[in-house]
């Protein structure tokens, strides 16, 4: 009968994310994972497989918390508040990058760039988490074209696939040492360019 862990593993996955985040996939080691975590590498292994597996584990976990908080800013029973939640989304996104002083940046976007060419799991799960990005805010910007808050005429794929290219545009300039003002800036002015209904 194999022993149970007497670790927490949801404890050891949030250390080695924090490991893999700082250092990135290459400047990582499984020793560097074990000294964190204070687990032999022989119970690491046991339990995630080797560094890939482990990787592949924290990544997945990462996105989909991207995606859950997401749905968590823009999903709404009401129309009538739709671009309010995508405004506050847009300007949290803005205000969270600006928050993040040690410009590590996004762990979705810094796994995509360094490994995605490589790594299928890991370019599939990139691609599935922008595509749930994308159809949360196509959702709400229906929404808001509902409520006449946007132009009924605009095609929402498109509005949000713009908007989600900003998103990431400031999550990138962010970690370039863009500051607060610029990118509170490209927020507002992202949000001002979405068409508006005609009177």
């Amino acid at each position: 009968m194999a022993r149970p862990r007497k670790f927490d593993e949801q404890q050891v996955l949030a250390t080695a994310r924090e490991r893999f985040w700082a250092g990135g996939y290459a400047g990582t080691s499984m020793d560097d994972i074990a000294a964190a975590t204070g687990l032999g590498k022989g119970s690491l292994y046991g339990a995630f497989g080797g560094k890939q597996d482990l990787y592949h584990r924290v990544f997945d976990d990462y996105c989909n918390s991207v995606v859950d908080a997401t749905a968590q800013q823009l999903r709404g029973d009401d129309d009538e508040n739709a671009y309010t939640r995508l405004s506050a989304h847009v300007h949290a996104v803005a205000a969270a990058t600006a928050a993040d002083t040690a410009q590590r940046g996004c762990l979705l976007a810094k796994g995509t760039a360094e490994l995605a060419e490589h790594d299928k799991t890991v370019a599939d799960r990139a691609h599935t988490a922008i595509e749930a990005l994308h159809a949360l805010l196509k959702d709400d910007i229906a929404a808001c074209q509902r409520n006449g808050d946007l132009d009924a005429n605009a095609d929402p794929g498109r509005l949000a696939a713009l908007v989600l290219s900003v998103l990431r545009g400031i999550e990138a300039l962010g970690k370039a040492g863009a500051d607060e003002e610029m990118l509170t800036d490209i927020a507002r002015t992202a949000l001002a360019v979405l068409p508006r209904p005609v009177n």
